[in-house]
């Protein structure tokens, strides 16, 4: 059995969180690590996953309003690496970069599905408290930044899409 350990990574999205995590309040994202990669959620405007890659723990990757906060071990897992990648693949599906929404389908509710797949454990309430206090206040979506939709390694991962998908665009020279 590979035992593999799974591990929440859990990153402040905003200064805010200095005063508001005291009152068990804060905008926080997630991302779970596993054979040392890190999966993640973020929103974009595509009907296509929004599930993206970092290297685990680094901040840098999802942009300046992010700063590591902890890890968390959810459990353990059996599945291989390829089980693990091949499951992310399907959730995809299921967590499309245009049906991320702040309060209902966010980071969070990404990483509680994959750890519950994973190893059969969610992830800590404390994560995703402020998405459902917020369910009750729907206007609070709005006064939050973009940027927090997506993060800076989604617009490189959709960059890479772009490039790869115009590149791959037949010309008139090559048309049959």
């Amino acid at each position: 059995m590979a035992r593999e350990p799974i591990i929440l990574n859990v990153y402040d999205m905003y200064w805010i969180n200095e005063y508001t995590s005291a009152l068990g309040l804060g905008v926080f994202h997630s991302g779970v690590e596993v054979y040392g990669t890190e999966f993640a959620y973020g929103g974009h405007p595509f009907p296509f996953s929004g599930i993206f890659e970092i290297s685990p723990r680094d901040a840098d990757d999802l942009g300046e309003q992010f700063k590591f906060k902890q890890s968390l071990l959810i459990g353990h897992t059996d599945f291989t690496d390829s089980d693990v990648r091949q499951i992310v693949e399907e959730l995809g599906r299921d967590f499309r970069g245009d049906w991320y929404h702040l309060i209902t389908k966010n980071c969070n509710h990404f990483s509680g599905a994959l750890t519950q797949i994973l190893c059969g454990k969610d992830i800590p309430s404390w994560v995703n408290r402020l998405a459902d206090v917020s369910s009750r206040v729907p206007f609070l979506q709005r006064c939050l930044p973009k940027e927090w939709l997506t993060p800076i390694a989604l617009q490189a991962t959709l960059q890479e899409n772009a490039e790869t998908s115009s590149t791959n665009q037949p010309t008139d020279e090559n048309r049959l």
